[in-house]
């Protein structure tokens, strides 16, 4: 970002006060992550894209762990040549976050050579090299899966002491706490090792046709790598194939809108072999593909499909009922590709030269070799090992709840990742000794209070973001991902929306006009609202809620840019939605008529 700054600014971080009453829970993060007064002189924005609710002392790990990875990967992996990494700082369980880049000429030039040797290797082994991530990733879960339940015996069962382990149930204990946390922050570094590739070779050919075509759109040049298969997209597939398998076996009357799950197996055991038969088929879609949480994998609450069937189950009633009158309900994925292959072929027949068109050629080629990472890899990383992650902290919890030291198990997510260490650590040395934990005494009080303090925090807005407004946002990284510009900071420090109060611009994601009921989603527990025609009016989408995009007949968002997860799956979902608007959620009232043109990125409050 440009170092010239203006006078307009947001409030600056020194200015943005704990809540009071709950400074103790905010003194719970770790020291390394609160603001101190020299932050006052950069730019923050609050990570609305992946932390849109107040976070637990635990579920700050997915940020720290996050974070670390990236900054490792662009700083030190592939030395991304003007970008480094990114901090992050907590408030009032809020996440700003701030970019570090690189502006000397020479560093620039050095880290180029670098980037060459290191980047490039992988764009030219792409196929091998994302096969092999594939395998660690599996190995990774598998690993994870293989941990032992946490348990403390009354004794070393006879068995180990005559196999001469040599090691007790308590460091057992301790090492299985380890291996899970290690693993969880080898996960990130997983996570990172193709991503900002992905979006680099995008962001090349995006920078191309901007030169190439002064009056393309952000969503033309996005429109041109829609339409493909990622690992994401499959869960909602299975879904709409079980859909069709109930219908095919007879058995789609026992998807009756609003049934419980238990009312709905109930239904199935008792319609005989074809309801052994789609059971057998719930459980080929189970195992990985139910793995997936309703939420994007930085919220412990947010469950697996597989550990709560409400979330799928709510979707097939709707689904079986489109396979009874006719629809096919397969994503459109050939017409998004017929499309995709029309634009470039259109495009490419305005450039003048040789040269032009094999340079045009060779950056697209790369765009659609690299792009279904860029989806793909959060089925693995922020769903099914995150799952896996959270649950293994919940055996944590169980054990500590039934030794006293909170009342549930879930209260463990009121730990940072380090006061769980000292717990467990606590848990081990009165298992050793003989003596009681002291943790029963210390707990309780201070997860009340925290758990007080999430429901306070969440009452009270933040900005969206603090410090001086750069004069240029330059990193292409925050415009296409978080929909930042300057244009959109200006609109989010106008206090009275503008000129015209009926209208919010934001970033056109997915052509297309909707009008419906704006309903207000702040959390995925809210979700059950929407009813059919309605439109989503929330602070992300993200691609979990694929489901209910055949609900609805449009989205906005608070934050995104052309190439979000909330874009990107509303162009392949063919869902009219804005992103990146700032306030949309707080600026539109529940309940009222609006119109989104997601193919100039307005909206428009009618009543």
């Amino acid at each position: 970002m440009n170092a010239l700054m203006k006078p307009k600014q947001f409030p600056l971080p020194s200015s943005l006060k704990v809540v009071p009453g709950t400074e103790r829970a905010q003194a719970a993060y770790p020291y390394y992550t609160q603001f101190a007064a020299a932050d006052d002189n950069r730019f923050w924005f609050y990570n609305s894209m992946h932390f849109p609710e107040p976070m637990s002392a635990f579920d700050m790990v997915t940020a720290e762990a996050a974070y670390c990875a990236l900054g490792a990967v662009n700083t030190r992996v592939h030395c991304l040549p003007t970008t480094l990494g990114i901090d992050h700082r907590i408030i009032n369980g809020r996440v700003y976050i701030g970019g570090n880049s690189v502006t000397d000429p020479a560093e620039i030039a050095i880290r180029l050579g670098e980037f060459k040797q290191r980047a490039f290797y992988y764009y030219e082994n792409w196929e091998r090299l994302y096969d092999q991530w594939r395998a660690k990733m599996l190995k990774l879960i598998e690993d994870a899966q293989a941990l032992p339940k946490p348990e403390l015996p009354e004794l070393e069962p006879l068995a180990n002491v005559h196999a001469g382990r040599g090691v007790a149930s308590n460091h057992i204990l301790f090492d299985t706490y380890q291996k899970t946390l290690e693993g969880y922050f080898r996960m990130w570094h997983h996570h990172f090792e193709f991503l900002l590739l992905g979006y680099g070779a995008y962001m090349t050919f995006f920078e191309f046709c901007k030169k190439a075509f002064p009056e393309i759109t952000d969503q033309t040049i996005a429109r041109m790598v829609a339409g493909f298969d990622a690992e994401i997209f499959r869960p909602d597939d299975e879904l709409r194939r079980l859909a069709r398998c109930a219908v095919e076996l007879g058995v789609d009357k026992s998807f009756q809108e609003h049934a419980s799950v238990d009312e709905i197996m109930r239904s199935l055991k008792q319609k005989g072999e074809a309801g052994r038969e789609w059971l057998k088929e719930l459980e080929s879609s189970r195992n990985p593909w139910f793995n997936i949480n309703v939420g994007d994998g930085f919220y412990h609450y947010h469950r697996a499909w597989n550990d709560d069937l409400s979330m799928p189950f709510a979707s097939l009633s709707a689904y079986v009922a489109r396979v009874n009158s006719g629809e096919s309900l397969h994503r459109p994925i050939e017409k998004l590709q017929a499309e995709r292959r029309q634009l470039i072929e259109d495009y490419r027949e305005l450039l003048a030269t040789d040269d032009d068109r094999a340079a045009y050629d060779q950056m697209i080629t790369l765009a659609h070799r690299v792009f279904p990472y860029v989806e793909g890899h959060k089925f693995y990383c922020e769903h099914w090992y995150t799952n896996l992650f959270f649950n293994k902290i919940r055996e944590f919890g169980g054990l500590l709840a039934a030794q006293g030291f909170f009342p549930d198990a879930e209260d463990v997510f009121q730990l940072t990742h380090y006061e769980l260490e000292s717990a467990i650590i606590d848990l081990m040395n009165a298992w050793s000794t003989g003596s009681k934990p002291r943790g029963p005494d210390h707990w309780p009080p201070l997860v009340a209070e925290r758990r007080a303090a999430l429901a306070v925090w969440a009452k009270h807005a933040t900005p969206p973001a603090l410090g001086a407004v750069p004069d240029v946002i330059d990193d292409p990284a925050i415009v296409m991902l978080w929909g930042i510009t300057r244009e959109s900071l200006d609109r989010w420090l106008s206090a009275d929306g503008g000129p015209n109060q009926d209208e919010i611009r934001g970033v056109a994601a997915c052509r297309g006009v909707a009008e419906g009921i704006a309903r207000i989603i702040t959390t995925v527990d809210q979700m059950s609202r929407l009813k059919k025609g309605d439109i989503l009016v929330c602070q992300i989408t993200n691609p979990t809620w694929a489901p209910i995009f055949d609900k609805i007949a449009g989205a906005v968002s608070d934050i995104g840019g052309s190439m979000s997860h909330a874009a990107i799956v509303a162009r392949e979902y063919g869902l009219p939605a804005v992103v990146g608007t700032g306030n949309g959620t707080t600026r539109i009232k529940d309940g009222q008529r609006i119109r989104v043109d997601g193919g100039r990125g307005i909206v428009t409050i009618l009543q």
